[in-house]
């Protein structure tokens, strides 16, 4: 299915259009998810916060949105004001949603996610930190291992069954997904929530087929792939974000080990990885600074062939156009950028030299000179 794909003239190949499975892509420049804490009712119901943040993306003229993480079941949640995609009130209020941001001509997609031991958790502006108790809303964490994150309550680990039965709540919730208009999933196995937390070693203690070797660590994002694919059907792109690397000289998960899982995702069904990196250890240092996750995407795209996005402190647009036109990567994620310009995309394409044609109508008389 494209989307907004025209006449547009451009040697820009941020410009370019991309194609996946059936879906093609008006450009490359596309939101990452960017979680917004905002369901005040606390039944993960997206809300008018979240059609209006996400419409602004929209009008903004970018190719993809991917929406914030979205769990798969009520304890998957991050916080108690998460968003969820596990009942029907959830899936008509997505759906809603998705028709305003296709009338603009950009594709949607929905990251599903378990949050595992960083889940139930104060949002970050509140004045509590940590953990939150019942009293305020929250659950009992689960995690691979009875291993917590610094700061939060030790999470009891999941037997065999709850392990079962959350490769099914993802297989539902992609179900949901599709059924609400998402063009793309995304499964969130990055940041230090469940999936990553399987893949490191450095949250993962178990001595089971879900625990040791790298194929055991990796066996519940390959089952979620798995099952999500058969779910959906062959038409439906699916990405899985990583986080490149835990930023641990030793003994944590490392870019050799996602390059090796991505093919191993790829052979399940995925087809586009999605580069980010760290969240899983406290006390590490990252090198931020423009563009410090790309060459984690560049390799990962060189060494396991596959697509990938680039994403963190891209916020140029010759920043981004080098970043495809290198073939460093398939497409470019921003996050922070857009939140400080929405229409970042239409802007980045008059410093380009593109000519769009999907300029939204209403915003003709801004057109740049």
């Amino acid at each position: 299915m494209p989307f907004g794909v025209g006449s547009h003239v451009t040697n820009a190949t941020l410009f370019s259009p991309l194609t996946i499975r059936e879906t093609e892509f008006r450009n490359r420049l596309w939101v990452a998810p960017m979680c917004q804490y905002s369901v005040e009712k606390r039944d993960g119901v997206p809300t008018d916060w979240h059609l209006a943040h996400l419409g602004s993306f929209a009008t903004g003229g970018v190719g993809l949105i991917l929406t914030e993480a979205t769990a798969v079941s009520p304890e998957g949640r991050i916080s108690p004001e998460d968003l969820g995609l596990y009942n029907d009130k959830q899936q008509a209020a997505f759906s809603r949603i998705n028709a305003f941001l296709h009338a603009q001509g950009t594709a949607t997609g929905i990251q599903l996610a378990h949050a595992g031991r960083k889940a139930s958790v104060y949002r970050p502006w509140a004045e509590e930190k940590g953990t939150a108790p019942a009293e305020d809303g929250g659950w009992e964490t689960f995690g691979p291992s009875a291993v917590a994150f610094p700061g939060y309550s030790t999470p009891t680990a999941l037997t065999l069954s709850q392990i079962a039965q959350i490769v099914e709540d993802f297989r539902a919730a992609a179900r949901r997904s599709v059924d609400a208009g998402f063009d793309v999933i995304e499964l969130h196995a990055a940041h230090g929530y469940l999936m990553h937390q399987f893949l490191s070693p450095l949250s993962n203690e178990r001595t089971d087929s879900y625990g040791g070797s790298l194929e055991n660590r990796a066996r519940i994002v390959l089952d979620v792939i798995s099952a999500v694919r058969a779910e959906v059907g062959e038409s439906i792109p699916l990405f899985v974000r990583f986080s490149g690397t835990d930023w641990v000289e030793d003994g944590g998960w490392d870019i050799e080990q996602t390059t090796i899982v991505a093919r191993w995702a790829q052979d399940a069904g995925a087809d586009f990885f999605d580069v980010s990196s760290g969240g899983n250890v406290t006390g590490v240092t990252i090198p931020v600074a423009p563009l410090y996750q790309v060459e984690l995407a560049a390799h990962l795209k060189s060494e396991a062939h596959v697509p990938v996005s680039a994403v963190g402190l891209i916020t140029t647009a010759a920043e981004a156009e080098d970043v495809i036109a290198s073939g460093r990567a398939d497409a470019v994620m921003m996050a922070r950028q857009f939140l400080r310009d929405p229409h970042f995309a239409l802007r980045a394409a008059h410093e380009l030299g593109v000519d769009l044609d999907y300029w939204p109508a209403q915003y003709t008389r801004a057109h740049f000179r």
